[in-house]
């Protein structure tokens, strides 16, 4: 992802914050295979875990499961069994990880309201958030492995745990042991545990903060003035970028 200066993000608490409230990220993968192809994505939702003594440094852990018969799972399997059936569980190559924001929109050039009358010289862009996470991942895959089971037993519940409660809201949430045991064990055959640890991330916040203040206050009103929760949301965070670019600029001229 290309993490222009006045767009990018770094700070770790807010790369944190961002995964924790759009948990929905897609895992990419680049294993060698002649069955599956060298690049496989899927889209599965992530719980972010750090240690209760973690320093402002320490970027994370993703935990998550897919399921085992996605071809991405069977290509990641096939790299870590041996042809003798030794097998192993963190994948050679690193993986990315990419979080995108809840709001996304098409910006027009009719909402630079400075520099379309003047000049002309506009052109249509697009806006977004995301944040892109690269690390070693660890495949929790055999069924016959106390570890496994482990891995499955503590991240379904912690992950439900999450999107019952921050992303439904319920003060009752439903949990995994509502379900009948037997029924479970049966469902956990069928997939598999992938942990990431994070070995780098970033963020970008293409919010039009890099614009003169009267095309971003444009941005602002344009996306108001479309009436929908998408506008709302898109309006508030160019906002809130433009102001934030602000200070930095003034921070950086003291």
């Amino acid at each position: 992802m290309y993490l222009r200066a006045v767009h990018a993000e770094h700070d770790i608490t807010t790369l944190h914050a961002f995964i924790r409230a759009n948990p929905l990220g897609m895992i990419t993968t680049a294993i060698d295979s002649p069955f599956f192809p060298f690049l496989q994505s899927s889209h599965i939702p992530w719980i972010l875990g750090l240690p209760e003594d973690a320093a402002d440094t320490d970027l994370g852990r993703l935990r998550g499961h897919m399921a085992r018969a996605n071809p991405q799972v069977k290509a990641m399997i096939a790299e870590l069994t041996s042809p003798n059936g030794q097998k192993r569980r963190t994948l050679s190559r690193d993986v990315l990880v990419l979080f995108n924001g809840p709001a996304h929109h098409y910006v027009t050039p009719k909402f630079y309201t400075a520099t379309k009358p003047s000049t002309g010289k506009v052109v249509p862009t697009w806006d977004y958030a995301a944040v892109q996470v690269y690390g070693h991942a660890t495949v929790f895959f055999d069924a016959h492995d106390p570890e496994t089971d482990a891995f499955l037993s503590r991240a379904l519940p912690d992950l439900t745990h999450l999107c019952e409660t921050e992303v439904m809201g319920y003060d009752a949430p439903w949990r995994v042991d509502d379900a009948p045991e037997s029924y479970v064990a049966l469902l956990k055959k069928a997939i598999v545990g992938v942990e990431v640890e994070i070995t780098d991330m970033g963020g970008k916040w293409k919010m039009s903060q890099e614009l003169g203040e009267g095309d971003r206050r444009g941005v602002v009103d344009g996306f108001e003035a479309l009436g929908s929760e998408v506008g709302r949301c898109m309006a508030q965070t160019v906002k809130e970028r433009g102001e934030l670019a602000e200070r930095n600029k003034s921070s950086n001229t003291v």
